[in-house]
Formats: structure tokens, C-alpha cells, sequence
């Protein structure tokens, strides 16, 4: 009779869950989990551990689903971090699975061997572990899913010795389903349905978990029962309401006093699946009181830090239509539409410029991911996200090395949407390997870059606030065509706006990996 080894038990489980896709750098200490490797799994290779976290990151964004990250050791851990933090601030079910040293060498710190690996990556992750016992993997890699997946949903860690995947095992392998949402206490909806019936002029404040909860549709229905305008939260790393409807009202900056200049012309917020707030800045300006808020959220730690406002706890999903049922028509007038700026002209290659092109040519569910800090204004402005399905993707921690890989890990989920990247010049070199992996999936990705030759946003924010002659801020000198090409990419360069829409029609209808570097002039006004 042949025994059940851990690794055995653990692809079992593997499969149960839907797990067979795995993102991964593979090292020594992963060797005997790689080996002999299922037909029926699939391996995706990137070229650094930052890489594959933030194509995990794009792959779990854009199905809902958890994925699956092996990583080496301490190293490779270490190298995924920043990529970790951004996945934890965007609550994505990440299960990070990274190689120890044989456990009858732990007790010698052997070369590859992680001091206090459970310890390493927190506080971005939900909850770690090395497992005590070789037999205790696939129990762990179990409670691991479900706390990843278990709203608010976010990254763990499981640490396992080399050697206990070739232990035996009799233990039987226990695959329960996935813990549901939940809905709010039918008090604390009666208070809010009623406030809302009382407010003259309310508001809401959208974040990226309405979107991750597929809840669009229902805060759409909501706020046109309500009349409510309705503003993007500070750094939402989604888009949960068609930037083109008409109780549209924008996005709210990340500094506490230009919030309240914001939503003083309300007179009631409720706030769905977002902070209130997240900041990058204080100017230290007197600030206008925020009206009074309800804050619904699945996060009992966003809802305890509130410093104002009634907290429900409730999933997105579930709460707003508990709140449907709760509350009637209305006959308060709807608020004045947002006032977009005029379209650019075209006389010169600006950010603005090419994200007005790039809008005019995409089709309605495209998926989006940008990462260029220095022009989220223009993008604002000039691009509004109109999808009510993972249509956007960005990060909300401001770690930067996301975007590149985000868009290969989203297309690799969803083969049957077009999948564009939108990300700066400065940020791209973070995560640039995974054009490799781009190529070597022959993914149909474009992937356009707005070069402005420097970090503009850490230019901008020293401006901002009174600094100057920063160093560190000057790039340029990089041929990003050539570097695509060098991975197995098509790379095109465009330095005239007479190029732009020739150069970006020929890229989005190019079944192969396309790099498309834009020369645009730089920013002069902060994103915010």
C-alpha cells in the first residue's frame, strides 16, 4: 500500500478549493513542492518575487477568487513585501505558501532558513503560520483559505519546511465551502433609512470593496432611490460607480480639510465599503466639520478607528440591499452633474491627451490598471471608468510596482476581456519583469507608458508643501520600446500627438504583448 504523503494531501486540497493556478519564483527550499507537478495544475513563472505577488494580486482582483503564491524562503519573502502591503491595503485573498529549511536544521540557522518566518511579513497579512508538525500543512493551507477569503478579505501566510512535504499522512483532508458575507443589524438600518428620509442633500462615499463585492448595481439603484451624489473615497483601489451617470460628483483627495470642503454642501454621508478617510497630506488648514456619517463596512477595525460617524457592519452586497428594502422613493431634487473639463486639443502630447485618446478607443468592459501617481488627475478628469465589473484596478497603499504585473495576472483571469495598463515611467521599473511572463503567455496586453522623465509625483508633493531642489527625482534615458522587446514584447514609441491614435489603434487590436511608450510633457499640478 502506498502512503499519502503531505504534498499528496495538500494537492487534494489544492484542487477542492480551485487552487491550481500558482504564481511562484522557485528556490531550493521549494523543490519538493514543485516536484513531479500536476498536468492539471498551472505554474506561472515571473521573474522576481515583487513580480509574481502583484500578478497574484491582478489574477485574484479580477476573478474574486483566492489565489495561490509560492515564494523562497526569507529572501523571496522579503522581496514581495512591498507588493504584500499593497495587496493587504487592497484586500486581496492572497495565500503566500514560502519555503523553510528542513526543520532538523532550524535549530542551526542554516544557510536559507527564515528566523520567525510566521513573524516576517505582519502586519500584511490576516494571519500567518508555521505549521507545527509536517501532518499539520494541509490543515493550516485550509484555515488559511478561509481566512483569506472571509470578509474583509486579505492576504496570509503559511511557512512550511522543505521536508514535510514528504511525510506521510493519514489525516483526512476536510474542504468546507467558503464563508459567506453577512447582512446588518435591522436596527442600525432603520436609524440610517431614516436619516436618510429626514436629509435634505445626502451623499455617498464609494470604495473598492462595493466593487469587490459586486455590489455596483445596487449602490447605482441606491443612489437613484435616494437622489444622492455620489464622490469616490480617497485612494479607492477600484472603481464602484460608473464615472458616467449623472449623480456622479468625483473623487475626494486624500487631505482631511479639502474632504470637508467637499461634502460640506451635504447635509448626510453614508460611507459604503471604504475608510472615512484615508490621508496622505495635512496642510494644516482650519477645517470645515464633516456632516454626519454612517459607515458601513465589513472591517471592524476601519469601523473601530473612525474617529466620527455610526459604524454598521455589514458586507457591501448585503447591506445595501437591506438598505433597499428599507427605504422609499424621494422627491428631493438630484444634484447638479459633474462639470468635466473640455477634452484637450491635441496640440501637444499631454497625460491629459492621452488619456482622452485611450478613452475615445477602449471597449465599455475593458479592465483598466494604472499606476502613474502624477497623472491620477488627468486620468480623473479625462478617463472615466464606466465598467460595473472590475472595470478599474489600481493600489490603495501607494506602493509602487503593481501596475506591470497587475495587468498580466488580470489578463491571465480574464481572457475574454481587453486588458490595458496605463502606468508612469518611474513606476514600471518596479515590476517591469513581468513582461517576460507577458510574452511568454502570449497574453494580448497593452501596455502604455507615460514617460515624463522623473518621480513626478514626489517632485509635485515637494512643492507642494513648500520643499525644493529634491534629488533622487530626475529619470529618463530609458528605452522602454527596447526593453520590451528585449522580454519578447512589441515595443512602439510615440513622441508626437499625430502618432498617438495610430500608435494605440494598432496596439489594442495586436493579438501579442504590446508596450506602447508615450514621450508625454511633464505634470506641473499635483494630482491632488
Amino acid at each position: 500500500m502506498i502512503k499519502r504523503t503531505v504534498l499528496d494531501a495538500t494537492r487534494e486540497l489544492l484542487r477542492e478549493l480551485g487552487l491550481t493556478t500558482i504564481f511562484g519564483n522557485p528556490g531550493t527550499t521549494e523543490v519538493p513542492f514543485l516536484t513531479d507537478w500536476p498536468d492539471d495544475f498551472t505554474y506561472v513563472l515571473g521573474l522576481q518575487e515583487a513580480a509574481v505577488v502583484a500578478m497574484a494580486d491582478g489574477y485574484a482582483q479580477a476573478t474574486r477568487e483566492a489565489v495561490l503564491v509560492n515564494l523562497h524562503s526569507a529572501g523571496g519573502v522579503g522581496h514581495g513585501l512591498g507588493n504584500l502591503f499593497n495587496a493587504y491595503r487592497n484586500r486581496t485573498p492572497l495565500i503566500v505558501v514560502a519555503g523553510q529549511q528542513t526543520r532538523s536544521l532550524l535549530p542551526h540557522d542554516p544557510f536559507l532558513g527564515a528566523v520567525d518566518a510566521p513573524g516576517f511579513p505582519k502586519p500584511y497579512v490576516k494571519w500567518s503560520i508555521e505549521p507545527a508538525t509536517a501532518e499539520d500543512v494541509p490543515a493550516a493551507l485550509a484555515r488559511a483559505y478561509h481566512v483569506a477569503t472571509q470578509a474583509p478579505t486579505g492576504p496570509v501566510f503559511v511557512s512550511v519546511p522543505a521536508d514535510d512535504w514528504t511525510a506521510t499522512t493519514e489525516r483526512p483532508i476536510i474542504s468546507r465551502p467558503r464563508i459567506r458575507g453577512y447582512a446588518p443589524d435591522p436596527e442600525s438600518i432603520g436609524e440610517l433609512a431614516a436619516a436618510l428620509a429626514a436629509a435634505e442633500r445626502p451623499a455617498i462615499v464609494v470604495g473598492g470593496a462595493v466593487d469587490q463585492d459586486r455590489a455596483v448595481g445596487e449602490t447605482v439603484a441606491l443612489a437613484e432611490r435616494l437622489n444622492a451624489g455620489v464622490w469616490v473615497a480617497p485612494m479607492s483601489f477600484r472603481s464602484s460607480f460608473p464615472e458616467n451617470h449623472p449623480l456622479f460628483q468625483g473623487f475626494l483627495d486624500p487631505e482631511r480639510g479639502v474632504v470637508a470642503d467637499k461634502l460640506a454642501a451635504h447635509d448626510l454621508v453614508l460611507v459604503l465599503g471604504a475608510p472615512a478617510f484615508t490621508y496622505h497630506v495635512d496642510r494644516g488648514r482650519g477645517e470645515t466639520p464633516l456632516p454626519p456619517l454612517f459607515i458601513m463596512s465589513d472591517d471592524e477595525q476601519l469601523l473601530a478607528r473612525a474617529f466620527e460617524g455610526t459604524g454598521i457592519r455589514a458586507t457591501s452586497k448585503l447591506g445595501v440591499r437591506a438598505l433597499l428594502d428599507a427605504v422609499g422613493e424621494t422627491t428631493r431634487p438630484a444634484p447638479a452633474p459633474l462639470a468635466r473639463p473640455a477634452k484637450p486639443a491635441g496640440d501637444a502630447l499631454t497625460a491629459e491627451y492621452a488619456y482622452s485618446t485611450l478613452a475615445n478607443l477602449l471597449p465599455d468592459n475593458a479592465i483598466v490598471v494604472e499606476e502613474a501617481p502624477s497623472h491620477r488627475g488627468a486620468l480623473h478628469d479625462h478617463f472615466p471608468i464606466t465598467s460595473t465589473d472590475t472595470g478599474f484596478l489600481t493600489t490603495g497603499s501607494g506602493s509602487l510596482g503593481y501596475g506591470v504585473p497587475a495587468v498580466v495576472g488580470a489578463a491571465l483571469a480574464r481572457p475574454d476581456r481587453q486588458v490595458v495598463g496605463v502606468i508612469g515611467d518611474g513606476s514600471s521599473m518596479y515590476g517591469i519583469q513581468a513582461l517576460w511572463t507577458a510574452a511568454k503567455h502570449n497574453l494580448p496586453v497593452t501596455i502604455v507608458i507615460l514617460d515624463n522623465s522623473q518621480y513626478a509625483a514626489v517632485r509635485l508633493f515637494g512643492d507642494s508643501i513648500g520643499g525644493g531642489k529634491l534629488p533622487g527625482t530626475e529619470l529618463g534615458g530609458i528605452d522602454f520600446a527596447a526593453l520590451a522587446s528585449s522580454m519578447g514584447c512589441q515595443g512602439v514609441t510615440i513622441s508626437e500627438p499625430s502618432g498617438l491614435v495610430p500608435g494605440l489603434t494598432a496596439a489594442l487590436q495586436d493579438s501579442r504583448p504590446t508596450l506602447v511608450h508615450v514621450r508625454v510633457i511633464s505634470a506641473e499640478e499635483s494630482p491632488y
